[in-house]
């Protein structure tokens, strides 16, 4: 599945100059992490943000947002936001924030060492 790239870039944008973003491509779009956690990305031309549990029943009452039912059951936590919700550059800004604040809220990631007497992989 090919994804929206000119969304793509529009998030970028909305992230520029924020450390610790990596992009990686899944589940045949690309997700952006903050600070090894998925905080928004594309799947086809959908913004798909993560938000605190708590939050989601409102800001599902939002324009274009709705919930992210990727695995064909809503995903807690995940949303799809597409349209009104994202046509602007401070309404697709809101959604990037909103995952990015979430994102950070969370504790750093950091990579695993391998267990005694393996070697860590080389990808």
């Amino acid at each position: 599945m090919a994804y929206d790239m000119k969304l793509a870039a529009r998030i970028r944008t909305a992230l520029a100059g924020r450390r610790a973003v990596v992009e990686k491509e899944m589940f045949g779009g690309i997700a952006f992490m903050i600070r090894g956690h998925m905080s928004c990305g594309v799947m086809g031309s959908k913004l798909m943000v993560r938000v605190d549990v708590a939050d989601q029943e409102a800001f599902l009452r939002e324009p274009g947002a709705r919930p992210m039912d990727f695995t064909r059951r809503p995903m807690h936590g995940f949303l799809y936001v597409d349209g009104p919700g994202i046509a602007t550059t401070a309404a697709l800004r809101k959604w990037v924030g909103r995952a990015t604040v979430h994102a950070e809220s969370k504790p750093r990631k950091t990579k695993k060492k391998p267990p005694p007497g393996r070697k860590a992989s080389r990808k």
